[in-house]
């Protein structure tokens, strides 16, 4: 199951990036002292007592502002709410209790959504308390001081978010269908493709790129394997996003992957290859999810008898952190090589979760390190003493060393290619966690 999503909303300059860097625990979120700063959404993974969830910084909402640039970071914050499994509603003891916090309030009652009100710069407890009891005039609960600056209070409203969240949002899914998110830029052709493969236009499809807002589920049966796709809105490089609503799609992508198993990134071959699509293809990377990249239109493309070859070379220059990536050229309009989609999504699928035993595992490493020489600093020799794999989905390593200062990382990735040539790990990232152990082995 993915993360829990956590939203902070309130109205501009009341503190939301600054208590987005705190929690996230780095500067991501541009902190300015006027408001508006805070143009896109921008998302970051933490964890509290235990427990892990995303975090959503947004742009200020101001209700009645008719700015362009306001309206669309109100609709920004919209988005975000409908997204989310909390809200962290912020507002500001200094400024006090203004007629905005009230229309967000309302906004934020309607939506249905658990709210945690938090105000914020309470930088001295006892000074600032009888401000912070005027808040519950917002009738939307408890407020809770906190100093983001000072990283005060964050304890009791991260306690206060957990009461939100029931147990049900950290077990397991039962379901236990293979989860493939369709992603990409937008008017890559994502729709056009659930389509093909469903046979029926169940996903609306138009030429307007950004037409698929939300993330969709959808099921399919192919030879007799039940698959769950979602659909997402699509990204798209920032310099072109001006005023459209893609600017607020990525949490979307985001939280579509995190509860994938395996991501088809759609690339358009009219376009090729992108730097967007780096991007996204790294948000899966780091995820540990199974990659499939879908070239499509290739219908469109004149070619010859080197195009596929050259185009992929391309894809693998680009986006070279992914090389296990499959590769499948298609076009959704004709249907062209779409269903070679699904023999590819099989072979992904199983090496997403292939285990491989301890002993065969160590084979292979005792081989490696016979035919390349583990590195060696000031006389001394890094010594690697055996791997066993501790999970799946991504198949996850961990090998013991007598030092991980000196395990380098071009060791590491020669390492993890030799398992790869021995066990293919087709499709998928693996992990290798690197474990000091003192003394002989």
């Amino acid at each position: 199951m993915g993360k829990p999503i956590i939203a902070i909303v309130g109205r501009p300059n009341v503190g939301k990036s600054t208590l987005f860097n705190t929690l996230a625990g780095e500067k991501i979120s541009i902190v300015k002292d006027y408001p508006g700063i805070t143009r896109d959404r921008i998302y970051a993974d933490m964890t509290w007592l235990n427990h892990s969830f995303s975090l959503i910084d947004t742009g200020g909402i101001e209700m009645d502002s008719r700015d362009k640039m306001l309206m669309h970071m109100r609709e920004q914050a919209v988005l975000a709410i409908e997204t989310a499994d909390v809200i962290l509603f912020l507002v500001d003891v200094r400024q006090g209790l203004v007629d905005s916090d009230f229309k967000v309030a309302d906004m934020l009652r309607k939506s249905g959504k658990p709210v945690v009100l938090v105000v914020n710069k309470v930088d001295h407890m006892e000074k600032y308390m009888p401000d912070v009891y005027e808040f519950y005039n917002l009738g939307i609960g408890e407020p809770y001081p906190v100093s983001a600056t000072g990283k005060l209070g964050i304890g009791d409203m991260l306690d206060a978010v957990l009461e939100h969240l029931d147990s049900t949002h950290w077990e397991e899914e039962e379901d236990d269908r293979p989860k493939i998110a369709i992603v990409g830029k937008p008017n890559a052709g994502k729709s056009s493709l659930i389509n093909r493969l469903l046979g029926e236009n169940r996903v609306i499809v138009s030429e307007v790129a950004g037409t698929t807002r939300d993330a969709i589920d959808t099921e399919i049966v192919w030879n007799g394997t039940e698959y769950v796709l979602i659909d997402t809105a699509g990204l798209r490089r920032k310099s072109k996003i001006k005023e459209d609503i893609e600017r607020y799609s990525i949490i979307r992508t985001v939280a579509a992957i995190e509860r994938s198993d395996v991501v088809v990134l759609m690339i358009d071959a009219t376009e090729g290859v992108t730097e967007q699509d780096a991007k996204i293809a790294g948000i899966a990377h780091d995820r540990g999810r199974g990659l499939v990249i879908a070239v499509n239109k290739w219908d469109a493309v004149e070619k010859d008898n080197s195009t596929v070859k050259k185009f992929t070379q391309r894809i693998r220059e680009i986006l070279s952190f992914v090389p296990y990536a499959e590769i499948l050229f298609i076009s959704a309009l004709t249907g062209q090589r779409a269903t070679k989609l699904f023999d590819k999504l099989e072979v992904v699928i199983q090496n997403h979760s292939l285990r491989v035993q301890t002993g065969v595992l160590n084979e292979i490493l005792m081989e490696a390190v016979a035919m390349q020489q583990p590195p060696s600093d000031k006389g001394k020799r890094l010594k690697l003493f055996y791997m066993t794999q501790v999970s799946i989905k991504p198949p996850t390593f961990v090998l013991f060393v007598n030092s991980k200062e000196l395990m380098h990382f071009s060791y590491q990735r020669y390492i993890e290619n030799r398992i790869r040539d021995a066990f293919g790990f087709l499709g998928t990232p693996i992990r290798i966690l690197i474990r000091e152990r003192k003394g002989k082995e």
